[in-house]
């Protein structure tokens, strides 16, 4: 029983999903930390206001509708959003681009499927492989 579970956390799926929740962890807090010590106080030096909680607030019956809290997070999000696209997807699809180059192969031929000969070769090497 133990040395199955010993066998299960070693696994390398394991391991790479516990680096990638750490590091996922860190790099949200650098966005936080971007969103809220950089943009925030941008927008809010344009806007005259750090967030928009007070904007649009409607009082029925003795509750209160904030419509200006969903605003505050909806534009929360879309600066998160563009943070990791311009901090991380952008600079990794130039450097893959690069990479690609430097090997002389074009997006197209790196994306490109395989040969169906082999695919079926690699089937019928597999299906030997079963039978021993």
């Amino acid at each position: 029983m133990l040395k199955g579970f010993r066998d299960f956390i070693m696994k390398g799926n394991v391991v790479d999903l516990a680096v990638a929740v750490v590091i996922g962890a860190a790099f949200g807090a650098v966005v936080t930390a971007l969103v809220d010590n950089i943009l925030m106080p941008l927008i809010a030096a344009l806007v005259g206001s750090p967030n928009f909680d007070s904007f649009l607030l409607l009082n029925i019956n003795g509750v209160d509708i904030k419509f200006g809290v969903f605003l505050t997070a909806l534009v929360n999000f879309l600066l998160i959003a563009a943070a990791v696209y311009f901090a991380l997807v952008l600079p990794m699809q130039k450097v893959n681009e690069k990479l690609a180059a430097r090997r002389g192969l074009t997006e197209e031929e790196a994306e490109e499927e395989p040969d169906p000969q082999l695919a079926i070769l690699e089937q019928i090497r597999d299906e030997l492989k079963n039978l021993r």
